[in-house]
């Protein structure tokens, strides 16, 4: 079993700035401190232990500036070297997911109807929203003892490749979708075709039956039906799924349970508008 890391399609970072932002004419941009993110953003789930040379050769800095970047991160407790000399992410990055996820009202509004399908359906749930050309996880439950892919808050999947990532784009509605595609086809566009060929499979699905469904080679012994949230367009897109190995007896209830998981985005869209002050 691949890691969501080990998976992704070639292309840039899903994390790091547009490419279309010119870095050289922005007064206000501060090189120093990109740099010190694209150091962070080297590490993953795959690879979360460092040498400064593969943090150079990943990011593209020279090694005498990474060297600088990871004492200086070191010091703050951003990271953490080890007795080989290799680095690790250090708890201190904690201290800034925390607070981002405590500002998220959908995670606390979501938590019972992400339980509530998971105990109804036996697979395992995820809750993802939009970022740049991501889908990032935000919760998840897990029932689904015998599923490999078991994605934590923080996991990050292709927008275009993964079945809550397409999810997220049909939650676009209008310009906002043509602006996201564009952006995606800047950032990651050796694997955009494809995707775009994907997308435009469960763009007819969703269209007949409401729901996305897992096709092409991301994570490919994974199966998985996924929906948008009905939200206001004034709310950030959100999305919920179904995932369950492709060999897990219980898959056959997968298609089955689209009801549910309709029903539950319904529901869970309605909570989260109320809360949020907002109307539909």
């Amino acid at each position: 079993m691949t890691s969501p890391s080990d998976s992704l399609p070639p292309g840039r970072d899903l994390t790091s700035p547009d490419s279309s932002h010119d870095e050289a004419g922005d007064r206000q941009f501060s090189t120093n401190l990109a740099r010190g993110l694209d150091v962070l953003r080297a590490f993953s789930a795959s690879e979360p232990v460092l040498t400064n040379r593969a943090i150079s050769d990943r990011t593209g800095l020279p090694k005498a500036t990474v060297s600088r970047l990871t004492y200086t991160l070191s010091l703050y407790g951003y990271l953490i070297q080890e007795e080989s000399g290799a680095f690790r992410l250090g708890t201190a990055l904690l201290g800034l997911s925390h607070p981002v996820l405590t500002s998220m009202p959908i995670r606390q509004v979501a938590r019972p109807f992400l339980q509530a399908l998971a105990a109804e359906t036996g697979f395992t749930v995820n809750l993802a929203v939009c970022e740049r050309v991501s889908a990032f996880h935000i919760d998840t439950v897990r029932v689904d003892l015998v599923n490999p892919y078991l994605p934590d808050v923080g996991t990050v999947s292709p927008l275009l490749h993964s079945t809550i990532g397409r999810a997220l784009i049909l939650g676009h509605a209008g310009t906002d979708r043509e602006r996201l595609l564009n952006r995606i086809k800047v950032r990651v566009p050796q694997s955009f075709d494809a995707g775009m060929q994907l997308l435009a499979d469960d763009a007819k699905l969703f269209q007949t039956n409401g729901y996305c469904r897992a096709r092409g080679p991301w994570l490919a012994d994974i199966d998985a039906i996924a929906v948008p949230l009905p939200l206001p367009r004034r709310l950030q897109p959100a999305a919920i799924n179904c995932t369950v190995s492709i060999n897990a007896p219980h898959r056959a209830r997968l298609e089955l349970s689209a009801n549910s998981l309709k029903a539950t985005a319904q529901a869970l869209a309605d909570a989260y508008s109320h809360a949020a002050g907002q109307t539909r």
